[in-house]
């Protein structure tokens, strides 16, 4: 029944209780000392701890949470609260035992390194506060020393470090500016010279106004054409940033040789003469596609060549022509013409009457050149002697078209029969030789000349001209009347009884 009483009964346990407390508790828990159960559960020791938990909440979130020292520390977090803290040891007892010399920082929250190892306690912890109340904040210690003015906020472990309060490691890649090429090597205060970080001025004339050699003329935005690595090395490319490409003579330019004094408000031209209107030695001739002749290497060495870029080859004498030879009006605008009379109608001795077709005898090499005519190809081929002849032996005047075919119109003085016979002198004569004639009397007259009258010199029997001549009968009476001894009593019809060969002798009539 007793031990009955006292499980289950309260009033004579703790009555039993405060009878066999070893002594008084501290100061701190003098107000609970009459009530046992506050941190003592009977029989059952092991429940203690988190009696002391229920109380004590901050030291019970260290070790759930595993922070704090109880929290960290191996020991605290496993043993009872009374190996370490005795109670019941009088109102003054002292049941936080702390070695300042000898206590493991490494167990708290704060890890102690650089010069907070250095540091004594009383630095950072305050007479009469708890150690676990020590602030752990930079700002909490460092406030005077802060030269920001609290512009960067409070966390100063982004940029310095508790080895060095001046040794700062700021990664200035999170900010909007990277630093690279010469900007590395800048100190902050080259940049920041008010101590205010976050927000300096980030264009590069807010530090290089002294620098900008163009004095505000190319803007703000000096990174067109510099680049962080050194201020003369520019990037700019004007064949790859512009329309315009750079090349030859032209890279050797400076910009203000064709730029004004803000060159990227510059409205330009692109065509040649925008800049080479003073150079331009044909004074707008050839219009303003200078491209099209001259290279940008030099304006004095033109490109163009006449065979290649047009439908019109220059040969002979027309290669040392002057463009403005023959290009009478400008180049781009009128197409001169491409037959030789266009341009050397002047020049025409034949005065049209050969056509515009002077290639026929003339070359390019040179107009007054031997030509290359061939009078073979025409209706009067020269043979024989004729082949020797100057062409003025025959035409008179260089309008050949209307030179006459016939033998007479060349050779009338030359006629030794005095018109007798037609002007086809060749039925007779041959080129060769005015001498050298060949006429057949047989083959090409209804006459045959026999006996006799192979002798017979043709003024014999031509007295008249051919024409009259060929009239005459074949008769003899017609060239024999006077001759007929018979005055007509036996016809007319001699040769029944003479022969060709002799008008005397008689055929013999048997």
């Amino acid at each position: 029944m007793t031990l009955a009483v006292l499980k289950y009964t309260d009033a004579p346990a703790q009555e039993i209780e405060t009878l066999v407390m070893p002594g008084q508790v501290i100061a701190g828990h003098a107000d609970i000392e009459p009530e046992c159960a506050s941190c003592h559960k009977m029989f059952d020791r092991k429940a203690q701890p988190q009696l002391c938990m229920d109380c004590h909440e901050d030291i019970g979130a260290d070790i759930g949470s595993s922070t704090g020292f109880h929290g960290l520390h191996p020991e605290a977090s496993k043993d009872q609260c009374s190996s370490c803290h005795a109670e019941h040891e009088g109102r003054d007892a002292v049941v936080v035992i702390l070695d300042e010399n000898l206590f493991d920082h490494s167990f708290t929250d704060f890890d102690l390194s650089g010069a907070h190892l250095e540091a004594e306690c009383a630095n950072c912890h305050a007479t009469g506060k708890k150690h676990r109340e020590a602030p752990s904040d930079c700002v909490n210690c460092h406030e005077e020393d802060l030269p920001h003015e609290e512009t960067m906020g409070t966390d100063c472990a982004s940029c310095h470090q508790p080895t060095e309060w001046r040794h700062a490691m700021f990664d200035h890649s999170t900010t909007d500016f990277l630093l690279v090429g010469k900007h590395q090597d800048a100190a902050c205060l080259d940049c920041h010279e008010d101590r205010t970080f976050p927000s300096p001025a980030s264009t590069c004339v807010s530090c290089h106004a002294e620098d900008d050699a163009h004095d505000g003329r190319s803007g703000d935005d000096c990174a067109n054409c510099h680049t962080p690595t050194g201020w003369n090395d520019t990037t700019f490319n004007h064949s790859r940033d512009t329309e315009f490409e750079l090349l030859d003579s032209h890279a050797a330019l400076s910009c203000g040789d064709c730029h004004s004094e803000n060159p990227f408000e510059d409205q330009m031209e692109m065509t040649c003469v925008s800049c080479h209107l003073e150079d331009d030695s044909h004074d707008g001739h050839n219009g303003d596609q200078c491209d099209t002749c001259h290279r940008s290497t030099s304006w004095e060495e033109p490109f163009f060549d006449h065979d290649r870029d047009t439908k019109y080859r220059l040969l002979g004498g027309h290669k040392e022509v002057a463009c403005l030879d023959c290009h009478l009006e400008p180049i781009f605008e009128v197409a001169p013409l491409t037959s030789c009379d266009s341009c050397h109608l002047d020049d025409d001795a034949h005065e049209g009457s050969l056509g515009s077709r002077c290639g026929s005898c003339h070359t390019e090499v040179k107009w007054q050149d031997p030509v290359f005519f061939d009078h073979d190809l025409t209706r009067f081929p020269l043979l024989g002697v004729h082949n020797e002849n100057e062409c003025e032996d025959c035409h008179e005047t260089q309008a050949f078209g209307h030179q006459e075919g016939d033998c007479a119109s060349c050779h009338r003085d030359d006629d030794p029969h005095n018109g007798h016979f037609h002007e086809r002198c060749d039925t007779c004569h041959n080129p060769v030789a005015w001498e050298i004639w060949a006429f057949d009397h047989d083959l090409q007259t209804s006459f045959p000349l026999t006996g006799a009258h192979v002798s017979v010199v043709c003024e014999e029997c031509h007295r008249s001209s051919l024409d009259k001549m060929m009239s005459i009968s074949n008769s003899c009476r017609s060239c024999h009347r006077a001759d007929d001894i018979h005055d007509g009593e036996f016809g007319s019809d001699c040769g029944r009884c003479h022969t060709a060969d002799s008008f005397i002798e008689v055929r013999s009539l048997q």
